[in-house]
């Protein structure tokens, strides 16, 4: 009964894991579309993420700082499930925001743009409470030993938010799926009613619920004030870094150098906002080393690492395909070489499709390294690793009905291929799951962007496969051995999300400079991390477990 139960409250739970998907994979329509209506740059259409991925970090790191204020851990206080219902209030206030904000937008009305990046943030602070109490209470319901594999499932769920999300946007905004539509940015007030409307129905289901507990936790709270001082110290510095970049967008901004060197500058002031965040985790690694009195969960090295691991995952993630629209914009310029792809230059309806298969690929993988959660036999198993992502895939097809052609099947199955080898070589184990779909991705991006044609496009849009099994391995391995720390470490972790807020800005802006095939290097360098903490992590658990 109890695990029939359990079973019953993994349902109701993962049904968030699904908003997360919808509204963060429709970016990848909605900035495209936002450049060319408002007439930005690259850079600024990645504020949609800056503001969206911001608010998780924003809000995860106020709940600290009260916590850490009143010495309780507010949260636990709650309880997981009052935690979630929360949030999916404040993401319905944020929907309801977005009614006013886009009422009457005109194309080139920047200061619109700015009051729908105010909506995404607020719906952005729900999801980042909903975040904090999702990933440990779907852990805590069952065998710890499975936990990972729970939320893969639940990610599996999200992420058919986000094959469908794409989807939803461009047709809401076109009138249709493919070609090329009107649009009409006045009809995402209804669908952004229409999420408000489904945030409050998910809260009464988790209200009324019975199967699904409390999720109150009565250990004490665990004040780190080292680090949460060094947290807003790097708030500042984010701040700081990216005002003044903002501020050099504004009108009332003179500037007497050339425009080349002004957005030197700027590349200067958000790659800086990066360093802080590195330098300021690296720094409490170093000094809790030596004394850990005042560093809270910080104080363990696999938690660190774990963070910048998290902070690096979710932007490579989002960055992919944020700046993906872009590349699918743009024609070849034969002279100039500005683009370099070979590439067709795409509509904001047919961009759709692309954004789709790409975060497809992560319920591909998802789906697949949940596997585990139902328990089969090892024969039985291995078939499953073979015929479920093919499964997943013949869900993407289905959803984009008539929009692939034969050979992007065929291109994209292979690939399918390539990361079902991938799921035998690491065995259901963390780490090695991390090594061996870090160095795939990694090879991908460099096959991106040393290539050109459909080859460049797939090797970019294969990214979303080798990133979907990332954030449990990650999670599970930062938390592991924290003991009392561990509902700070799922804080700290949940702030690092952080990491979508500012590597597509810097993507943006490489591309804004350079060309946007270029600036996938961010891309290669973020996987070259991952690889890195999977060493690094396999030592430091190992010694620990040795001492």
């Amino acid at each position: 009964m109890k695990n029939q139960n359990n079973n019953s409250a993994l349902a109701t739970l993962v049904s968030v894991f699904f908003f997360w998907g919808f509204i963060g994979a429709s970016n990848g329509v909605f900035i495209p579309f936002c450049k060319e209506y408002f007439m930005i740059d690259q850079f600024q259409s990645q504020l949609v993420d800056f503001a969206f991925y911001g608010a998780y970090y924003i809000g995860a790191l106020v709940l600290f700082i009260l916590s850490s204020q009143r010495k309780k851990d507010i949260f636990n206080s709650w309880g997981y499930k009052k935690g979630i219902i929360y949030g999916l209030l404040i993401s319905t206030v944020g929907a309801l925001v977005m009614y006013p904000a886009i009422n009457g937008a005109e194309p080139g009305q920047t200061e619109v743009f700015y009051w729908v990046l105010l909506a995404l943030f607020i719906v952005g602070l729900g999801f980042s409470l909903q975040q904090t109490g999702a990933n440990p209470f779907a852990v805590s319901l069952g065998d710890p030993k499975s936990g990972s594999s729970r939320l893969n499932l639940a990610g599996g769920v999200n992420s058919f938010g986000t094959t469908i999300g794409p989807l939803a946007v461009a047709f809401i905004i076109f009138g249709t799926l493919s070609g090329e539509g009107t649009a009409e940015f006045s009809k995402m007030q209804g669908l952004y009613l229409g999420v408000a409307a489904l945030f409050i129905l998910c809260a009464a289901v988790f209200y009324f619920s019975k199967s699904l507990p409390d999720g109150i936790t009565i250990e004490p709270f665990e004040s780190a004030n080292k680090a949460m001082n060094l947290l807003i110290i790097l708030t500042v510095i984010i701040f700081l870094c990216f005002g003044w970049v903002f501020y050099t967008y504004a009108e009332s901004y003179n500037y007497t150098g050339s425009v080349e060197d002004l957005e030197y500058k700027r590349l200067a002031a958000i790659i800086a906002s990066l360093i802080g965040v590195v330098g300021c985790i690296y720094y409490a690694y170093v000094k809790s080393s030596s004394n850990s009195k005042g560093w809270g969960a910080l104080q363990y090295p696999q938690l660190a690492l774990g963070m910048l691991a998290i902070f690096t995952y979710v932007g490579v993630e989002v960055t992919i395909q944020s700046n993906l629209g872009e590349v699918l914009k743009l024609v070849t310029d034969k002279v100039n070489n500005l683009n370099g792809l070979g590439l067709p230059a795409l509509g904001d309806t047919e961009i759709a499709k692309y954004i789709s298969l790409y975060w497809g690929g992560l319920m591909i993988g998802r789906w697949t390294g949940a596997i585990s959660v139902f328990n089969p036999t090892e024969g039985l198993k291995k078939a499953l690793l073979i015929v479920v992502p093919y499964i997943a895939f013949g869900v993407i097809i289905l959803v984009n009905y008539g929009s692939y052609t034969w050979n992007e099947i065929f291109i994209f199955s292979v690939i399918v291929a390539i990361q079902i080898v991938g799921f035998f070589i690491a065995k259901d184990k963390a780490i090695a799951t991390l090594k061996v779909f870090s160095m795939i991705g990694l090879a991908a991006m460099l096959i991106g962007l040393f290539s050109t044609g459909t080859v460049a496009l797939f090797a970019f849009i294969s990214g979303g496969l080798f990133c979907s099994i990332m954030w449990p391995c990650i999670f599970s391995l930062s938390i592991t051995g924290l003991g009392k720390y561990t509902s700070q470490g799922s804080s700290f972790l949940v702030m690092m999300i952080l990491g979508g807020a500012i590597i597509p800005p810097i993507q943006g802006k490489i591309a804004d400079i350079f060309t946007i095939q270029s600036s996938y290097w961010v891309a290669v360098l973020c996987f070259a991390y991952l690889i890195l903490y999977a060493f690094l992590t396999k030592k430091i658990l190992g010694d620990q477990i040795e001492n």
